[in-house]
């Protein structure tokens, strides 16, 4: 396959994950509360819902491209946290009258449990179940915590959708969340096939290709649900985005991608990408805990993604001898 149409197989593939997303959040939602599943219970299952990851590491893992698989769950986390957080901070410096210290454990387990799972070297279907129960758990945990009056809402598709939920035919909901899964799968495979060319084409390793570019081209909206959310005064939706991102990236996407596949963790992954990530979000919750994000906080975060992204690259170029 020649560069062009690589690059255009990319660019089609992209738009279809990227559309049919926000169409499939609809589908599942309205599907949901068409069938009597409360809104407050899709609230907390879907607080960190991303589809567009979810699907292009499915496919990344069945066509064994690790890296792809592995770059949808900690390249996208990355973004969420570090990237659109810190530069929300840096727009807006944001304050908080509430933070639950019993929810901040959340995040930094799920990231650990993760690390813990790769030290062999392999994310196997084993591990992908106890990921899975772990997100179930995480799940039960959060409706406890709400009925203390101790909660983080959805952000993004989910909320606007549970907003619009009156107007929602669940069999029509029902259609299009079919409708939408065939496209993004469709997408995701063009998106992956075509990634495949332009990582031998341009000599990157998958991982970094992974890990920076796909990730950040499928999950910069991240940077459009912050932001937006900060300036208008509702800073608890931003970080209720950030934790619902971990939460739905590591454990329920990560568990779903294992599943399809066992992913191999290679070295770059396991000593560099997924410990920067872990401070990451060790550091965005110690922000939390003090209850503002200032402006110099948000620059230390856009610093760590800017770490992330140019080290792993040379680390990257390193590995496949360029400069050997």
């Amino acid at each position: 396959m020649n560069l062009t149409i690589s690059m255009t197989l990319f660019i089609l593939g992209l738009g279809l994950v990227i559309y049919f997303a926000e169409k499939l959040v609809k589908g599942v939602v309205g599907t949901s509360l068409g069938f009597g599943i409360s809104a407050f219970l899709i609230s907390v299952i879907f607080i960190g819902f991303d589809p567009e990851n979810l699907a292009v590491g499915a496919v990344g893992s069945f066509e064994g491209v690790a890296g792809i698989a592995l770059g949808s769950i900690i390249g996208a986390t990355m973004v969420a946290i570090a990237f659109a957080f810190g530069i929300t901070a840096l727009f807006v410096p944001m304050k908080f009258k509430q933070v639950p210290k019993q929810i901040l454990i959340v995040p930094i387990l799920a990231v650990a449990l993760l690390g813990i799972l790769s030290i062999d070297g392999q994310l196997t279907r084993i591990d992908g179940i106890i990921l899975l129960i772990s997100f179930i758990l995480s799940v039960f945990y959060l409706l406890l915590l709400s009925k203390k009056g101790l909660d983080i809402k959805p952000t993004g598709e989910v909320a606007e959708t549970l907003e619009e939920a009156e107007s929602l035919n669940k069999w029509k909901a029902f259609g299009l969340l079919i409708i939408s899964i065939i496209a993004i799968i469709v997408g995701s495979e063009m998106l992956v096939i075509s990634s495949k060319t332009i990582i031998a084409r341009f000599g990157f390793s998958d991982t970094v290709f992974g890990m920076t570019i796909l990730a950040f081209l499928i999950s910069i909206e991240e940077l459009a649900r912050e932001l937006p959310a900060a300036i208008k005064g509702r800073p608890e939706i931003s970080f209720g985005n950030v934790v619902g991102s971990i939460l739905a990236f590591f454990l329920f996407n990560a568990g779903i991608i294992t599943l399809v596949k066992p992913v191999t963790v290679d070295a770059q992954v396991f000593r560099f990408y997924l410990p920067l990530c872990f401070i990451t979000t060790v550091i965005v919750c110690f922000f939390m805990m003090t209850k503002k994000i200032p402006r110099w906080a948000g620059g230390i975060l856009v610093l760590l993604y800017i770490i992330f992204v140019i080290s792993g690259y040379i680390q990257g170029i390193t590995s496949i001898g360029i400069w050997n």
